[in-house]
C-alpha cells in the first residue's frame, strides 16, 4: 500500500490563499512548503441526512487509498492533518488544462466521434442539449472506480483534465455508503464488458481489501462500509460488465456540473 506523504506535507505550515467557490463545503486553496494543496476542514462540512456528520474528509482519504489499490492514480495524493480551521482533508493540487474537456453539453443529438452520449435535457435557455463524455480508457477507469467507491456525486466538474491526457477524480466526500447510492455522469459505457485492465484493477482491490487495504480503510470507514466495498468488487468481477442505473436513487447528480 501507499506510504504517507512526506513529513513536510504532514507537519509543515499550511498557508491559505483563498476559498474555492462555489463549493458545498468549505474548501480552500493553500500551500505547504511551496506545494499547492486543497484543504477541506471538517468544521466546514455541511451536515447530510444520509452520511454521518464529520465523515466527509475521512471518505476523501479512503477514496485515495482505494485509488492507489487500483493502480490507476485516479485520486490525487490525499491525507488528513490539522490546518488553520482545524483537522481536515488536504489534497495535492492538480493543474487542469483549460484546453481540454472530458464531460460537456452539446446541441441535442450532435455527439462527435470519440464521445459517448449520456442523456438529453434542456439547458438554462430552454435549448435541447445532450450530456456527453469522452470515450477514453482513462475515463472508463474512473467509471469503474466510482462503482467500487459507490460515489454519490461524480459531476462533470469533478473530473480534472490535465495536460498529459491523464484524468483525475476529486470530491469524494459522499462515497462508500453501505447502501447503493451511485450517481455519476459517466454512464456512457453501460452494459459493455470490462476490459482485462479493468478486471485486473477490480481484482487488485478485492485482494487488498481483504488484507492491508481493509486495515487502512478501517481508520476511516465502518465495518459495514468496508464489507459493502468488498461485495461491490465481487459483484463487478463476476458480472464483468459496466452496470446500468438501478434502484430509486437518482442516477445523475444534480446539478451535473
Amino acid at each position: 500500500m501507499t506510504a504517507e506523504p512526506v513529513a513536510e506535507l504532514l507537519e509543515g505550515e499550511l498557508t491559505l490563499h483563498g476559498r474555492i467557490m462555489p463549493a458545498s463545503n468549505a474548501t480552500f486553496l493553500g500551500e505547504i512548503g511551496g506545494i499547492k494543496v486543497v484543504y477541506k476542514p471538517v468544521a466546514g462540512e455541511r451536515p447530510l441526512w444520509d452520511f454521518p456528520d464529520g465523515s466527509l474528509a475521512e471518505r476523501e482519504r479512503a477514496a485515495y487509498l482505494l485509488s492507489e489499490a487500483t493502480g490507476w492514480n485516479i485520486v490525487p495524493e490525499t491525507w488528513l492533518r490539522d490546518g488553520p480551521h482545524g483537522r481536515g482533508m488536504v489534497q495535492r493540487w492538480q493543474e487542469p488544462d483549460p484546453e481540454q474537456v472530458a464531460v460537456t453539453l452539446v446541441p441535442e443529438g450532435e455527439v462527435p466521434k470519440g464521445w459517448r452520449h449520456v442523456f438529453d435535457s434542456i439547458d438554462g435557455q430552454d435549448r435541447p442539449v445532450s450530456l456527453i463524455h469522452e470515450d477514453t480508457a482513462a475515463l472508463r477507469r474512473m467509471a469503474v472506480f466510482d462503482i467500487l467507491a459507490n460515489n454519490a456525486d461524480r459531476k462533470g466538474g469533478h473530473v480534472l483534465e490535465v495536460a498529459d491526457g491523464h484524468r483525475y477524480g476529486v470530491d469524494h466526500g459522499v462515497s462508500f455508503h453501505a447502501d447503493h447510492k451511485l450517481r455519476t455522469v459517466l454512464w456512457g459505457w453501460l452494459g459493455e464488458p470490462l476490459t482485462e485492465d479493468e478486471l485486473a484493477g477490480v481484482q487488485r482491490v478485492l485482494t487488498a481489501v481483504r488484507g492491508p487495504l481493509g486495515d487502512r480503510l478501517a481508520e476511516h470507514l465502518d465495518d459495514l462500509e468496508i464489507e459493502a466495498l468488498a461485495r461491490r468488487c465481487v459483484r463487478l468481477a463476476e458480472r464483468a460488465v459496466l452496470p446500468s442505473p438501478r434502484g430509486d436513487w437518482p442516477a445523475i447528480p444534480w446539478p451535473p456540473f
